[in-house]
């Protein structure tokens, strides 16, 4: 396959795709404006933090495959991908730990005034009265606002450090991480509000977009009080900035890694929130470092091996929902053309297929397809299927009552 890595990547991952025959091309220089006239042959493109805008997908006529070296898709058009039929996947959870341990680091930092501190050192001032004015961790609550990977990463942490950890109760979470949560310990409640109010540090971990924009707004806030600590490494735009100013004016302090305004590469950088005295600032680092590096490039290369292979593996953009009015299940000879065949049926019929799968079973003679279709269909619609004669059998099962 031919590969464009718009970001930079792991060398040991380059050398392994090349081994196996794929051509990568790595372009870290290209911006969101350059990938429409850099994307035409590309059949799979990789990023991390570049822009994926829909007029880019819609230049790339070869493109199958957009991995996001990393969890968060939302700098990727998603929808125009789905329209155009190009599969997008995520690498999560790789660089959870990473996020987890700045997380820590900016609370110490906040607890404990190091940053201040260390500037106060470096000017060659000595304040031991000032800067020995910490509350201390031990015995507090914690509140986690999105309790994913990098969520349960922080609570294992912050629970060695004698912290009082909560989270929203949420069901349908899976087996392995309802096990996770109660290893840890972490305190399951029923709503933010109750959530917010009863801690004192709360840590925000949920992906970016829509559903979560402007999440920490001025109630939210008031909720965990003026002596409160907030702590974003997840996305800028999950605070509302102004209620933000408006509670560090009123003493709440702060560990932020995200910025709303923050800008895409090297250079100046004038933010009210990085400036305000309450808040201690890193530089969108959270993911930053060679393990997790290493770690996400790993997976990124994992994710498209399999997709060469033939399978996905996190993909953000397929239907979940079961599709269709009903269900095919046709057991046939594993034969050349027999699918073609039903195909045929089904469309002489009307129907449109909304999902498929064929499986073979061992020893390779026989298969069965499963076939979810729309529309009603008339009652010969069987008997057509099974007068197939590599066709075993076809069953139609409604859906729609």
């Amino acid at each position: 396959m031919r590969i464009l890595f718009a970001d930079a990547i792991d060398d040991a991952g380059l050398q392994k795709l090349r081994a196996a025959g794929h051509r990568c091309e790595l372009a870290p220089e290209l911006t969101a404006d350059d990938l429409p006239a850099a994307l035409p042959d590309s059949e799979v493109l990789v990023v991390r933090s570049t822009r994926v805008t829909a007029e880019a997908i819609e230049a790339a006529g070869a493109l199958e495959l957009i991995v996001r070296a990393g969890a968060g898709t939302n700098t990727i058009d998603t929808t125009a991908a789905s329209d155009h039929g190009v599969f997008v996947c995520n690498v999560p959870g790789r660089n959870a730990i990473a996020v987890a341990e700045l997380t820590m680091g900016l609370l110490l930092a906040v607890d404990r005034h190091i940053a201040d501190a260390t500037a106060d050192a470096r000017r060659g001032q000595w304040n031991k009265a000032k800067y020995s004015r910490a509350d201390g961790l031990h015995g507090k609550t914690m509140a986690i606002i999105g309790l994913g990977e990098v969520g349960l990463a922080v609570a294992e942490r912050a629970k060695a450090f004698g912290l009082t950890v909560s989270a929203l109760r949420k069901d349908g979470r899976p087996s392995p991480t309802e096990a996770r949560i109660r290893a840890v310990g972490v305190r399951l409640v029923d709503d933010l509000t109750t959530l917010v109010t009863e801690a004192d540090i709360a840590t925000i971990h949920v992906p970016g977009g829509a559903a979560t924009q402007g999440l920490v707004d001025d109630a939210f806030l008031r909720l965990l009080g003026d002596d409160g600590i907030l702590l974003n490494t997840s996305r800028g735009d999950v605070v509302d900035e102004p209620a933000l100013l408006a509670a560090l004016d009123r003493g709440l302090r702060a560990g932020l890694d995200v910025f709303p305004d923050e800008p895409g590469g090297e250079g100046r950088f004038d933010s009210a929130l990085a400036g305000h005295p309450n808040v201690v600032a890193t530089h969108h680092i959270g993911a930053s470092t060679t393990q997790a590096q290493e770690a996400v490039a790993a997976g990124t290369i994992e994710v498209i091996e399999q997709y060469a292979a033939g399978e996905l593996t996190n993909c953000v953009n397929l239907e979940t929902d079961r599709l269709g009015t009903c269900t095919l299940t046709i057991r046939h000879l594993d034969r050349v053309g027999v699918l073609a065949q039903v195909l045929a049926v089904l469309r002489a019929n009307g129907h449109n297929v909304q999902q498929m799968a064929n499986q073979i079973f061992r020893g390779g003679n026989a298969a069965a397809a499963t076939i979810r279709i729309d529309g009603r269909p008339q009652p010969g619609l069987a008997t057509d299927l099974a007068a197939i004669a590599e066709v075993l059998s076809a069953t139609i099962r409604h859906h729609d009552g």
